[in-house]
């Protein structure tokens, strides 16, 4: 009899577990995006359905696929190229705001009271970004942001000015052995940007540290699929 009694608790305990999971899930991946999306639609602003449980990452993943794969003119307008998906969704639901006013601007990004709350992230996000500032908000943002205002005030970024310039200059350099032949520009900005992180973050060149950034792409290109 004792033996049945644990039998039941248990059932009962893993059922009561897998029926809280599922909420959350359900919470998470369906009633939390059809309300805002109703929400947003009694406001007049409309956009692409939600498709359960993913959204719109298929579309947009597809999107972006299909866009790198077309040949580009030569142009500095690339941002239908980068952001296929909001260009095309901004053309067909009207739906863009543009701050442009600095005080604005200031405010939206200091957001002292909170009006702009930032995207809740977990899961597979939370652990690739880590404590950052994109993560946070309040009091652990305030003690990072104070960490981090000594790295982006301006003695410091003068200093990294060397290290930044002779990286540019590398490249200009490789560049030249590529006369009269085309450049991915797009892969070259790429090293160069993880080559003055390496210089002046880590005191390193990217090659030393090249697979760590491979290694972090992949890891980002997982979390994009599963988030």
């Amino acid at each position: 009899m004792a033996a049945e009694r644990l039998i039941l608790l248990l059932f009962s305990t893993v059922f009561l577990y897998l029926l809280q999971t599922l909420i959350k899930f359900l919470h998470k991946v369906w009633w939390r995006p059809v309300q805002l999306q109703a929400k947003m639609s009694s406001q007049g602003i409309r956009g692409p359905p939600y498709r359960f449980p993913h959204g719109n990452t298929k579309e947009i993943s597809y999107m972006r696929t299909q866009s790198m794969q077309k040949p580009m003119a030569i142009s500095h307008d690339i941002f239908p190229r980068i952001q296929p998906h909001v260009y095309a969704w901004t053309k067909a639901y009207e739906c863009q705001l543009f701050v442009t006013e600095p005080e604005l601007i200031k405010e939206i990004l200091m957001n002292r009271d909170g009006t702009f709350p930032k995207i809740d992230m977990d899961g597979y996000a939370k652990k690739l970004l880590g404590e950052a500032l994109i993560t946070n908000e309040g009091e652990k943002w305030a003690k990072i942001r104070k960490l981090a205002n000594h790295t982006f005030h301006a003695e410091s970024l003068k200093r990294m000015v060397p290290k930044m310039s002779s990286s540019v200059e590398e490249m200009l350099e490789r560049w030249k052995n590529y006369e009269g032949k085309e450049i991915d520009v797009f892969k070259e900005f790429g090293l160069l940007t993880t080559e003055v992180i390496s210089r002046t973050a880590f005191g390193n060149r990217y090659v030393d540290g090249k697979h760590i950034f491979e290694m972090v792409a992949k890891l980002t290109a997982l979390t994009v699929r599963n988030i």
